[in-house]
């Protein structure tokens, strides 16, 4: 069964810097595209980023581009989220989802390209 546990989510103030960790387990990392997307109050599920772990793509929302950066880790099953300058409207639950086949770019921002998903981690800015 394939599990995803997201972490690294806290209370910070604006301007500040978080790193998310998303873990997964029980699939074969291999090939996979994974995402961070985000929801906050009121709000619909938003797009935040995405690796394709085969060819190294990344790909970003323009709200966040130039702030946040997605990278692997150093286990093939473990994907980060850096984010720097973070303001109040980046405060949302944080989920990761993962999909282990490559994603074609147009369909990155989709929620529903992917497969599993996290519990989700919440992320609080303050002003």
């Amino acid at each position: 069964q394939v599990q995803l546990v997201e972490s690294g989510g806290g209370l910070v103030q604006a301007g500040d810097s978080l790193r998310l960790s998303c873990a997964g387990s029980g699939g074969t990392f291999s090939t996979y595209t994974m995402g961070w997307f985000r929801q906050a109050p009121g709000k619909e599920r938003e797009f935040v980023a995405s690796i394709s772990w085969g060819g190294g793509r990344t790909d970003y929302a323009d709200s966040v581009k130039g702030r946040f950066t997605i990278f692997r880790g150093n286990a093939k099953n473990t994907v980060h989220l850096q984010m720097n300058s973070l303001k109040p409207e980046d405060t949302a639950v944080y989920y990761c989802a993962v999909r282990f086949v490559p994603i074609a770019q147009p369909f990155v921002a989709t929620g529903s390209s992917y497969d599993y998903w996290g519990q989700g981690t919440q992320v609080t800015v303050s002003s």
